[in-house]
């Protein structure tokens, strides 16, 4: 029985131990510093995209159909001579509205809507990788027919390089913000804890409205400035901070 109660009574001391005993207190967490960096790198681009619309308008909606067909056939069939490939034609829009007037009675009241005509939108989107061309195919579209349209988008089709720099550019702006900081408060910079990556966007020139295309038209190629592109990256890195 001796034993037994020992045992006992030596558990039972195991249990009433302090805290302080059975599980040490966490060590406090360093401090820390949390710092933002955007980094931009900048490329001409190497796409344009453009969007070109053929209007037109006839009292019936076969003959509306007809006319923007034969329009839009002839843009399509002048592409590859100019350097676009078929890959980089594709329709993007397409559209048969009626067209009504809407009058009023002598009483002032409003009469039915009469019908005047269909009016065949019919849009292609059209991928230029030779830039030096632009004005051609834009000037040749104009001709066939294209009377309506939105405007000319540069890109850089692959963007990972420029995105790539950027990064590294916002990087070392964030280290450079992290020391400026540390200095001025008297501390040092410690390990990094976390980077993360905000991501990057390409940023176009602004882009060329087709009503300017239409102004240029008459002359033997529409004027085009390519420019450059700016990629932006941003990042977030939080360091710890030692006395």
């Amino acid at each position: 029985m001796r034993p037994r109660l020992l045992a006992l009574l030596v558990c039972a001391a195991a249990s009433v131990a302090p805290p302080a005993l059975a599980q040490q207190a966490p060590a406090p967490m360093p401090a820390r510093i949390s710092v933002t960096g955007e980094g931009q790198a900048s490329r001409a681009p190497d796409l344009a995209i453009t969007r070109l619309t053929v209007l037109r308008s006839a009292e019936t909606a076969a003959e509306a159909l007809k006319s923007a067909n034969e329009a839009m056939n002839a843009v399509t069939n002048a592409m590859p001579a100019l350097g676009v490939e078929a890959r980089d034609l594709q329709t993007s829009g397409f559209q048969i509205a009626p067209q009504y007037r809407y009058d009023n009675r002598p009483d002032g009241t409003q009469a039915p809507p009469t019908l005047t005509g269909y009016e065949v939108r019919n849009t292609l989107t059209v991928r230029m990788r030779d830039l030096a061309r632009i004005g051609e195919v834009l000037d040749k579209a104009v001709q066939l027919g294209v009377n309506e349209g939105g405007s000319i988008d540069f890109q850089i089709e692959n963007v990972a390089a420029a995105s790539d720099e950027a990064r590294r550019e916002a990087v070392r702006k964030a280290r450079d913000s992290a020391a400026a900081l540390a200095e001025a408060a008297g501390v040092k910079l410690g390990r990094i804890v976390t980077i993360e990556d905000g991501g990057s966007s390409a940023l176009p020139p602004p882009p060329m409205p087709m009503a300017e295309l239409r102004m240029a038209a008459p002359m033997d190629k529409v004027p085009v400035s390519v420019g450059e592109n700016a990629v932006t990256a941003q990042v977030r890195i939080v360091f710890e901070i030692t006395p």
